[in-house]
């Protein structure tokens, strides 16, 4: 049971929002094998384990920008309640809540995708210290290296039309001794 659930699937379900990764109550029953509304029935009777940095409900404004970037939420727009987000610390506190193997299982795997893109945003913020550091320290040396880069990486100009039409008509040639008829055509 140690996998029930691909790491993508619960690494598209993680939103940043208010700055911090959440989860949406509707992702998270679904990951659990639960009803929405059981979920959120279970966190409003534990209420004093679920502190805003924990958990807070979304705007109306935020719940619409999230159901146009998760097409399977689309059924929160008309909904008559708003979702609650769930950030690290409130999806661990959901397993002290729910009490079935599956949930804790789940939540194993969803706390460890967390710690997975903490620890890969750390990785490329020092990577692109690092960068910075060296076009700062390298910056005149390699100006000219960085231009032609530019210049690899730039789409190709497209050839400018030409404004206006050409005719284009049928070349007659003229021979000696023979004179064209009005339209243009030799006879013999």
């Amino acid at each position: 049971m140690n996998n029930l659930i691909p790491q993508e699937v619960i690494h598209q379900r993680i939103f940043f929002i208010r700055g911090e990764k959440v989860m949406i109550d509707k992702h998270l029953a679904e990951l659990y094998g639960e009803d929405t509304r059981f979920l959120n029935q279970a966190v409003r009777r534990n209420r004093e384990r679920f502190s805003e940095s924990f958990m807070f409900q979304l705007t109306a404004a935020e719940r619409d920008e999230v159901v146009t970037i998760c097409d399977n939420l689309a059924t929160l727009r008309f909904a008559r309640t708003v979702p609650f987000a769930f950030t690290e610390h409130g999806v661990a506190m959901l397993s002290g809540v729910l009490r079935n193997e599956r949930a804790i299982q789940v939540n194993i795997q969803i706390i460890q995708t967390f710690v997975r893109l903490r620890k890969m945003l750390l990785d490329h913020r020092e990577l692109a210290r690092r960068l910075n550091e060296l076009e700062k320290k390298y910056d005149a040396q390699f100006k000219l290296v960085f231009d032609a880069l530019i210049q690899l990486f730039a789409p190709p100009e497209k050839p400018k039309r030409e404004i206006g039409f050409r005719v284009k008509e049928r070349l007659v040639r003229y021979k000696a001794g023979r004179e064209p008829s009005p339209c243009g055509m030799f006879y013999p």
